[in-house]
Protein backbone atom coordinates (compact mmCIF):
# COMPACT_ATOMS: atom_id res chain seq x y z
CA UNK A 1 0.00 0.00 0.00
CA UNK A 2 3.23 2.22 0.38
CA UNK A 3 2.76 2.95 -3.56
CA UNK A 4 -0.36 4.49 -3.09
CA UNK A 5 0.74 6.89 0.04
CA UNK A 6 3.72 8.04 -2.80
CA UNK A 7 1.22 8.29 -5.51
CA UNK A 8 -1.47 10.30 -3.06
CA UNK A 9 1.95 12.43 -2.31
CA UNK A 10 2.72 12.73 -6.02
CA UNK A 11 -0.81 14.04 -7.55
CA UNK A 12 -1.06 16.50 -4.56
CA UNK A 13 2.33 17.76 -5.06
CA UNK A 14 2.09 17.85 -9.21
CA UNK A 15 -1.62 19.47 -8.98
CA UNK A 16 0.09 22.84 -6.70
CA UNK A 17 3.40 22.89 -8.91
CA UNK A 18 1.10 23.00 -12.38
CA UNK A 19 -2.09 25.34 -10.53
CA UNK A 20 1.51 27.94 -9.31
CA UNK A 21 2.66 27.16 -12.95
CA UNK A 22 0.19 28.39 -14.85
CA UNK A 23 -1.19 30.76 -12.35
CA UNK A 24 2.12 32.75 -13.14
CA UNK A 25 2.13 32.40 -17.00
CA UNK A 26 -1.23 33.75 -17.56
CA UNK A 27 -0.15 36.97 -15.25
CA UNK A 28 2.88 37.24 -16.95
CA UNK A 29 1.00 36.93 -20.39
CA UNK A 30 -2.35 39.07 -19.32
CA UNK A 31 -0.21 41.99 -17.59
CA UNK A 32 3.16 41.72 -20.13
CA UNK A 33 1.93 40.91 -23.43
CA UNK A 34 -2.32 41.69 -23.01
CA UNK A 35 -3.25 38.12 -23.69
CA UNK A 36 -3.41 34.77 -21.91
CA UNK A 37 -4.99 31.43 -21.85
CA UNK A 38 -9.39 31.74 -22.32
CA UNK A 39 -8.95 27.88 -20.27
CA UNK A 40 -6.52 28.96 -18.02
CA UNK A 41 -8.90 29.51 -15.06
CA UNK A 42 -11.16 26.41 -15.77
CA UNK A 43 -8.00 24.10 -16.09
CA UNK A 44 -6.82 25.76 -12.54
CA UNK A 45 -10.46 24.97 -11.12
CA UNK A 46 -9.63 21.43 -12.09
CA UNK A 47 -6.39 21.05 -10.78
CA UNK A 48 -6.99 22.46 -7.39
CA UNK A 49 -10.14 19.85 -7.65
CA UNK A 50 -8.06 16.75 -7.46
CA UNK A 51 -5.62 19.02 -5.49
CA UNK A 52 -8.24 19.02 -2.51
CA UNK A 53 -10.20 15.63 -3.16
CA UNK A 54 -7.00 13.52 -2.66
CA UNK A 55 -4.96 16.20 -0.06
CA UNK A 56 -8.35 15.30 1.71
CA UNK A 57 -7.78 11.54 1.95
CA UNK A 58 -3.60 12.72 2.50
CA UNK A 59 -5.15 14.43 5.59
CA UNK A 60 -7.08 11.46 6.95
CA UNK A 61 -3.76 9.15 6.46
CA UNK A 62 -1.64 11.38 8.42
CA UNK A 63 -4.25 13.15 10.90
CA UNK A 64 -3.84 16.36 9.46
CA UNK A 65 -7.63 17.24 10.01
CA UNK A 66 -8.41 19.56 13.26
CA UNK A 67 -11.14 18.34 15.32
CA UNK A 68 -12.58 18.96 18.83
CA UNK A 69 -11.96 16.62 20.78
CA UNK A 70 -11.59 17.68 24.43
CA UNK A 71 -13.82 15.64 25.69
CA UNK A 72 -12.64 12.48 23.97
CA UNK A 73 -9.53 12.97 25.38
CA UNK A 74 -10.72 12.99 28.84
CA UNK A 75 -12.12 9.18 28.36
CA UNK A 76 -10.47 6.11 29.55
CA UNK A 77 -8.66 4.10 26.54
CA UNK A 78 -11.29 1.65 26.02
CA UNK A 79 -14.61 4.00 25.99
CA UNK A 80 -12.36 7.04 23.55
CA UNK A 81 -12.05 3.43 21.16
CA UNK A 82 -15.27 3.49 21.25
CA UNK A 83 -16.45 6.85 20.76
CA UNK A 84 -13.52 6.61 17.91
CA UNK A 85 -14.94 3.71 16.34
CA UNK A 86 -18.14 5.10 15.95
CA UNK A 87 -17.06 8.45 14.56
CA UNK A 88 -15.01 6.67 11.80
CA UNK A 89 -18.16 5.16 11.20
CA UNK A 90 -20.10 7.82 10.91
CA UNK A 91 -17.41 9.29 8.43
CA UNK A 92 -17.43 6.13 6.36
CA UNK A 93 -21.25 6.52 6.22
CA UNK A 94 -21.10 10.43 5.01
CA UNK A 95 -18.37 9.14 2.61
CA UNK A 96 -21.07 6.50 1.50
CA UNK A 97 -23.63 9.09 0.85
CA UNK A 98 -21.39 11.54 -1.08
CA UNK A 99 -19.78 8.64 -3.30
CA UNK A 100 -23.45 7.14 -4.36
CA UNK A 101 -24.47 10.99 -5.00
CA UNK A 102 -21.87 12.00 -7.01
CA UNK A 103 -21.74 9.44 -9.10
CA UNK A 104 -25.35 9.22 -9.65
CA UNK A 105 -24.08 12.97 -10.66
CA UNK A 106 -21.99 12.29 -13.01
CA UNK A 107 -23.88 9.69 -14.46
CA UNK A 108 -26.38 12.27 -15.41
CA UNK A 109 -23.44 14.48 -16.96
CA UNK A 110 -21.98 11.98 -18.83
CA UNK A 111 -25.81 11.08 -20.27
CA UNK A 112 -25.95 14.48 -20.84
CA UNK A 113 -22.79 14.47 -22.85
CA UNK A 114 -21.70 18.39 -21.99
CA UNK A 115 -18.21 19.49 -22.17
CA UNK A 116 -16.59 22.27 -20.17
CA UNK A 117 -17.35 26.05 -21.07
CA UNK A 118 -13.76 26.65 -21.64
CA UNK A 119 -11.63 23.23 -22.57
CA UNK A 120 -12.60 20.43 -24.96
CA UNK A 121 -13.13 18.29 -22.03
CA UNK A 122 -16.46 15.92 -20.93
CA UNK A 123 -18.13 17.54 -17.99
CA UNK A 124 -18.62 13.95 -15.90
CA UNK A 125 -14.94 13.71 -17.19
CA UNK A 126 -13.96 16.58 -14.81
CA UNK A 127 -16.36 15.65 -12.33
CA UNK A 128 -15.16 12.16 -11.58
CA UNK A 129 -12.88 13.39 -8.82
CA UNK A 130 -15.70 13.65 -6.57
CA UNK A 131 -16.12 10.11 -6.11
CA UNK A 132 -12.98 9.35 -6.63
CA UNK A 133 -11.87 11.39 -4.17
CA UNK A 134 -14.41 10.24 -1.51
CA UNK A 135 -13.72 6.56 -2.48
CA UNK A 136 -10.33 6.98 -1.69
CA UNK A 137 -11.01 9.06 1.79
CA UNK A 138 -13.35 6.04 2.37
CA UNK A 139 -10.23 3.77 2.04
CA UNK A 140 -8.38 6.04 4.13
CA UNK A 141 -10.97 5.88 7.05
CA UNK A 142 -11.05 1.87 6.44
CA UNK A 143 -7.15 2.01 7.32
CA UNK A 144 -8.01 4.22 10.77
CA UNK A 145 -10.88 1.91 11.53
CA UNK A 146 -8.46 -1.33 11.42
CA UNK A 147 -6.09 0.81 13.55
CA UNK A 148 -8.52 0.94 16.09
CA UNK A 149 -10.61 -2.19 16.05
CA UNK A 150 -7.10 -4.49 15.83
CA UNK A 151 -6.22 -2.02 19.30
CA UNK A 152 -3.29 -0.51 17.32
CA UNK A 153 -4.51 2.81 18.22
CA UNK A 154 -7.13 3.62 20.41
CA UNK A 155 -8.32 7.13 19.18
CA UNK A 156 -8.57 9.44 15.93
CA UNK A 157 -5.44 11.05 15.13
CA UNK A 158 -6.09 14.63 14.90
CA UNK A 159 -4.13 18.03 14.50
CA UNK A 160 -3.36 19.55 17.72
CA UNK A 161 -2.95 23.07 16.74
CA UNK A 162 -2.19 24.30 20.25
CA UNK A 163 0.75 21.47 20.50
CA UNK A 164 2.11 22.95 17.41
CA UNK A 165 1.88 26.43 17.54
CA UNK A 166 3.80 25.57 21.08
CA UNK A 167 6.47 23.38 19.47
CA UNK A 168 6.59 26.29 16.76
CA UNK A 169 7.18 28.61 19.21
CA UNK A 170 9.98 26.97 21.57
CA UNK A 171 11.78 26.62 18.44
CA UNK A 172 11.43 30.13 17.29
CA UNK A 173 12.86 30.68 20.92
CA UNK A 174 15.76 28.55 20.04
CA UNK A 175 16.90 30.31 16.92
Amino acid sequence: MRWIDRLEEWIVMLMLAAMTGLTFVQVVLRYVFNSGFSWALEMTGLLFAVMIFVGVSYGVRIGAHIGVDALVRLMPSATRRVASIAVVLACIGYCGIVIVGSYEYVSKMKLIGVELEDLPIPVWVARSILPLGYALMTFRFLQVLWQLVTGKSDSLHLADEAADALKLKAEEGTV
